[in-house]
């Protein structure tokens, strides 16, 4: 009767040993947080004060000067047109060149050289152009449908590269991240995932296979989830 009796103590301390490495807790996060940061210099014209705290819809959120950039570009734009304007008449002054036979070597090598010079500028001037527009694009700064979670600028600040301007969230779905054991890693991935006690159909997105730095001796796993209602909800996850 001892015998037995034991048994079942060991046997009941070994499911409650296992049950415990296979429940853990986690909170809902969002699916990717973002932190957008400046890619140019210059003053903040425009903040969206309004879209804090909710979800953008194709929505400007922070605009920095760009009028000056903007003139500079219609500058740059008439002077590459009248650049190729006069490549093109180089180009027919080097063919008329080159048909005549009474033209020295060296006349004809001159108006070649002063043909490719143009070319060579008409590029420099496409590449500043391109430059331009993109520097014009990141002035400003539009979310499609990511949750605005604080802007961190107002009107007149001056923001240099890398300038923190507002923290997004895309929160189409949540993850869970918890840290398992290694010696479980293995099997826990075959199991079915219980959230709060409910059987899901979810699946174990990514273990991460290098042991991490606080949780000593556990693999970071990550399980992506539906949309929640409400983030930073602590969550039992179980695997049965």
């Amino acid at each position: 009767m001892k015998k037995i009796l034991m048994i079942n103590l060991l046997v009941l301390s070994l499911f409650a040993n296992n049950s415990e490495v296979s429940s853990f807790y986690s909170i809902a996060k969002p699916l990717h947080s973002y932190s957008v940061k400046s890619e140019v210099n210059g003053r903040v014209v425009y903040v969206n004060d309004l879209i804090e705290g909710k979800f953008a819809k194709n929505s400007k959120i922070v605009k920095i000067d760009d009028a000056y950039d903007k003139v500079e570009l219609r500058q740059l734009k008439k002077k590459l047109r009248n650049l190729d304007l006069m490549v093109d008449i180089e180009e027919r002054n080097y063919l008329n060149i080159s048909k005549l036979s009474f033209k020295s070597q060296l006349e004809k090598d001159n108006q070649l050289t002063k043909q490719l010079n143009l070319e060579s500028q008409k590029i420099d001037l496409i590449i500043r152009i391109n430059k331009l527009k993109q520097t014009i694009a990141n002035k400003t700064l539009k979310e499609k449908k990511n949750y605005i979670y604080d802007i961190f600028v107002e009107v007149g600040d001056y923001v240099n590269v890398g300038s923190k301007l507002y923290d997004a969230h895309d929160l189409s779905k949540a993850k869970l991240e918890i840290y398992i054991p290694i010696s479980q890693a293995n099997d826990i991935k075959n199991k079915t995932i219980f959230l709060n006690g409910k059987k899901t159909t979810y699946k174990i997105d990514k273990i991460y296979k290098v042991a991490d730095i606080k949780h000593i001796s556990s693999y970071k796993c990550v399980i992506l989830i539906d949309k929640v209602e409400q983030f930073s909800k602590l969550i039992k996850v179980e695997f049965r």
